[in-house]
């Protein structure tokens, strides 16, 4: 594989939140001004509400990701949230969660 594939596949691997939001769609990370480096990158210029998101610093969440290994996946907080990005952004966390697990990291972003 090239490493330009490989350097692109890793930023876009850091662009994937715990929560399953592809954060390269997202409106914050998307705009020119003030713009967010994703759930992943670094907090500092964050609004607060992304530094402290509550999926993001879950303690039930053992793996990178939720759904590994978490009873309550998905929890209401997930559930909600999931609820509001499918009219907002066309997308499911909780979908996108699942293909995680059964495609790994790298097949989910390869396809």
């Amino acid at each position: 594989m090239p490493k330009k594939l490989t350097a692109r596949r890793l930023s876009q691997a850091a662009l994937i939140a715990p929560c399953g939001m592809n954060c390269s769609l997202c409106y914050a990370f998307l705009r020119s001004r003030n713009r967010c480096p994703g759930c992943r990158g670094d907090n500092r210029g964050k609004c607060k509400t992304r530094v402290a998101c509550k999926i993001k610093t879950c303690e039930a969440r053992r793996g990178s990701f939720c759904a590994a290994d978490c009873a309550s996946f998905p929890c209401e907080r997930l559930s909600r949230l999931d609820k509001r990005y499918r009219t907002k952004y066309g997308m499911s966390m909780i979908d996108n969660l699942g293909r995680i697990q059964t495609d790994g990291l790298r097949g989910f972003i390869a396809s």
